[in-house]
Formats: structure tokens, C-alpha cells, sequence
């Protein structure tokens, strides 16, 4: 229903062609996409894989700082005690 309608591909003449009888499959429509939305879905899932990697490097370097962060307050209050 919500799918567009594809056009058809005009088959040639088969008086230009002879006709060969072999018991193979025929092969797949070249151009035609497997589904529609192929694309966008990539793009939605490369989205999203970049922007979790984003979110990821932003916890990453939050957690290092605030390390440094203990670490720097400890060697004041070290340096402050004596």
C-alpha cells in the first residue's frame, strides 16, 4: 500500500534473440534495489554507530579527568598537611 510501484522493464523482441532452453534461474532485475529503503537505513545505522561512538570518547575522557581531578586534590591536600 505503501510501497511505490516500480515500473516494468521492457523485455527486447525474441525474434532478435534466440531462445536458449537451459534449466538455470533466471537471474535477478540488475538495477533494482532489494528494498526501497536500504539506503536510509544505512545512513540511520551509521548515524547512530558514529554518534554512539561520539558518546562513548565523551564518557571515556570525563571519567579520565575526573581521576586527574582525585588525584590532583589528594597531592594538594598532601602538600598542605605538611
Amino acid at each position: 500500500m505503501f510501497r511505490p510501484k516500480l515500473p516494468d522493464v521492457p523485455t527486447p523482441p525474441s525474434i532478435l534473440i534466440p531462445q536458449q532452453h537451459n534449466h538455470h534461474s533466471p537471474a535477478p532485475a540488475a538495477g533494482r534495489s532489494l528494498s526501497p529503503y536500504a539506503g536510509p537505513v544505512a545512513a540511520v545505522l551509521v548515524g547512530g554507530v558514529v554518534l554512539t561512538a561520539l558518546l562513548a570518547a565523551v564518557a571515556v575522557t570525563a571519567i579520565s579527568v575526573a581521576i586527574a581531578a582525585v588525584v590532583l586534590r589528594s597531592l594538594v591536600n598532601g602538600a598542605n598537611r605538611r
